[in-house]
């Protein structure tokens, strides 16, 4: 694919096939992830990549202890809950993935089924932790450089026929993660990327969020 197909056809994956991917290819993957520009070139994201019984492990516990009305223990500031514009867009995609899975409003057991698919890591059979380096804590810069380098790794995936959606909610039990992933202390949890083959006969992934436009996004200054 040309850059401008992957970017512009990439699209969250939620719904995946049951089918291993090959370490081999997730390997190439993160090389070429990596080539992301990071500032001064620190480099600070780390990579932990899941499968099997750990995977499986890490859903079980997350699904038991959210429903058991354990409080998130996410390893980032979440900030205050979202107003306005950044609400409006956060209620269109709901709508979107909710109408394209038939999911009523008044049905609670499926809407509360949808956000455990979260926990479930959606089903990918690959889940890869981005971590930073403890000594960086408290400083934007390396968070920052994890998003650059998981943008890359999405659209890296895209470009193989992989699928991917990036996932806070597989890391809200961050406890969790830790232990069964083998997260060592001195890195931090920042997210997890949910990895596979899409399943395309799953609605959802049929999804195409709405961005807004140039001149919404952009002033340009000093042009004629």
């Amino acid at each position: 694919m040309i850059y401008d197909e992957v970017v512009n056809g990439r699209r969250s994956i939620r719904g995946f096939l049951d089918k291993p991917v090959p370490r081999a290819l997730i390997e190439e993957i993160i090389t070429l992830a990596s080539r992301a520009p990071s500032s001064l070139n620190t480099q600070p994201w780390n990579f932990t990549v899941v499968t099997g019984a750990p995977l499986d492990r890490i859903r079980e516990e997350n699904t038991r202890r959210t429903l058991a009305g354990v409080p998130e223990s996410r390893e980032f500031r979440t900030g205050e809950q979202y107003g306005g514009a950044h609400r409006e867009r956060q209620i269109e995609i709901a709508k979107q993935l909710f109408g394209a899975m038939e999911i009523a409003r008044d049905d609670k057991e499926k809407r509360q089924d949808w956000v455990l698919r979260g926990f479930r890591q959606f089903g990918a059979p690959v889940s890869i932790v981005v971590t930073y380096d403890r000594v960086l804590l408290g400083s934007d810069i390396a968070p920052f450089d994890c998003g650059a380098v998981v943008n890359a790794l999405v659209n890296a995936a895209w470009s193989r026929g992989l699928g991917c959606v990036i996932n806070s909610q597989g890391i809200m039990q961050s406890p969790v993660v830790r232990e069964h992933a083998g997260i060592p202390d001195d890195q931090v949890i920042q997210t997890c990327v949910a990895m596979g083959w899409p399943d395309d006969s799953f609605p959802a992934n049929a999804v195409v969020s709405r961005r807004k436009p140039v001149n919404e996004a952009a002033r340009f200054v000093g042009f004629d």
